[in-house]
């Protein structure tokens, strides 16, 4: 199957929950469910899932028996097609060191990568993460964000006039501040 074909691409905040029980666990079976096509994720998401399960085993909140169960069916899912693993290439970290170099967001390293394989093959990015939401958004890249409530809702791109508006907003408040601090 070719990678352009995939719509959504689950970032690892979204894709954890449907392996453990957490707030989130529900919406996410049922999105996922409710799609025919394979969801993208990265190779940078198959790292970030053996760490959460490394992590989880050294805090004893998995055994080293349920850790491997989950291994194992992530893997499989992997195999069956439910998720299609898409390569981060050197086009991903360019794009991902431009967005971060432009001091827009407060995008992290790995999220910006997930962002840039996202954007790269045309997806829409589904996360658990308020910061790369709204990211995503500040960046016009297609997201939904999952809410503790268990609604998967689409988000709005931020129009360029609004980001220039909240920033002037902020520059002059802060000036606000350090004039009250100095005075």
């Amino acid at each position: 199957m070719n990678e352009a074909n995939v719509g959504y691409y689950l970032d690892t905040s979204a894709l954890l929950p449907y392996y453990r029980e957490e707030k989130t666990s529900q919406a996410i079976q049922n999105f996922l469910s409710s799609l025919i096509i394979p969801v993208g994720i990265s190779d940078l998401t198959g790292l970030e899932f053996a760490s959460a399960l490394s992590r989880w085993v050294r805090m004893k909140e998995l055994t080293e028996a349920q850790a491997c169960l989950v291994e194992n069916a992530f893997t499989e899912d992997i195999r069956s097609g439910l998720f299609r693993r898409l390569s981060i290439t050197t086009k991903h970290y360019r794009q991902a060191q431009k967005w971060i170099s432009s001091r827009k967001t407060a995008l992290r390293a790995l999220d910006a990568l997930h962002l840039a394989c996202c954007f790269g093959v045309g997806m829409e990015m589904v996360t658990y993460d308020e910061v790369l939401e709204t990211s995503a958004a500040v960046l016009g890249v297609p997201c939904r964000f999952v809410a503790d409530t268990g609604f998967i809702k689409k988000s709005k791109a931020i129009p360029p006039r609004e980001i220039k508006k909240a920033r002037a907003l902020k520059k002059e408040y802060l000036e606000r501040v350090k004039g009250d601090k100095d005075g």
